[in-house]
């Protein structure tokens, strides 16, 4: 059995808590389907998942969500998101690990990331087109319903595209002298 350290749960509670208050911080847009928002917890889970990896980055956003769905009245949502921090975070780290896991330059990063963001937005369009056709539209109905609802997705994609990559180097130097005192 692998033994953990104290710092891991730590920083997956830390993570946790952050993607909490970052998907606290709303705004809400218009939408023909759900209530759509925009926010920062898509930001903090792509950050835990680079800095801490698929396995501890993807438990802390997936709890985050979890708690923040629960309490704020999407808790029929909840384990989507848990799945869905999952998905992203395999794909994010799968992609970083495919391209050599280096991240000197910014632009090492932005693959990705880009992947990240990609799967985030597939996923909300495939979950609105079954949310609508499970609410009796028709499928060709579905898809319009969940394309027209998808501008905030966008919006949330490309602020946590441009946050993750502002973002990433002063926590990681956070981090690295946090592990190496």
């Amino acid at each position: 059995m692998k033994k953990y350290s104290t710092r891991h749960l730590i920083l997956v509670a830390l993570f946790a808590t952050l993607t909490y208050i970052g998907t606290s911080i709303r705004l809400p847009m218009p939408a023909l389907i759900g209530n759509p928002f925009v926010h920062l917890g898509n930001t903090v889970v792509l950050l835990s998942i680079l800095l801490l990896g698929f396995k501890f980055g993807s438990l802390a956003g997936a709890i985050g969500f979890a708690i923040f769905d629960i309490l704020n009245g999407f808790a029929p949502e909840a384990l989507y998101f848990v799945f869905e921090c999952y998905v992203i975070g395999f794909v994010a780290t799968s992609i970083w690990k495919i391209s050599g896991g280096r991240d000197k330059h910014f632009y090492q990063l932005l693959i990705p990331i880009t992947a990240a963001c990609l799967t985030k937005l597939l996923l909300t369009f495939i979950k609105g087109v079954v949310v609508a056709y499970l609410a009796g539209s028709s499928f060709y109905l579905s898809l319009v319903i969940s394309s027209s609802s998808l501008f905030p997705s966008i919006i949330n994609v490309i602020t946590t595209c441009l946050l993750t990559l502002i973002l990433y180097y002063p926590l990681k130097h956070l981090l690295h002298r946090y592990y190496h005192q």
